[in-house]
């Protein structure tokens, strides 16, 4: 991503659309990313990632307090926020 992502405004972004404890948010895109830094990546290069696969990572930690739909609801304005940005995209 040749782009830096300004994290305080994804956040708001993500807390103007949802109502959702802005700590709750940061909760989740932390856990999200150290699920996506450990993933492997395929013999392009590519990592893929299943949202399903990865809202069961972040509701199965101790302390993020959300329930599932919740935490789906803020990774799907996360993908809004960076496909705005014309920093991602789906892969069908």
């Amino acid at each position: 991503m040749s782009e830096q992502v300004n994290e305080q405004e994804l956040i708001a972004y993500i807390a103007e659309r949802i109502k959702v404890d802005r700590k709750d948010i940061e909760l989740v895109l932390r856990y999200e990313k150290a699920y996506i830094g450990n993933a492997k990546a395929d013999k392009n290069g590519e990592v893929d990632i299943d949202i399903d696969d990865l809202t069961d990572f972040i509701v199965s930690k101790r302390d993020v307090r959300l329930e599932e739909p919740q935490v789906e609801e803020i990774l799907e304005c996360e993908m809004d926020y960076f496909m705005e940005k014309g920093l991602a995209g789906y892969i069908d």
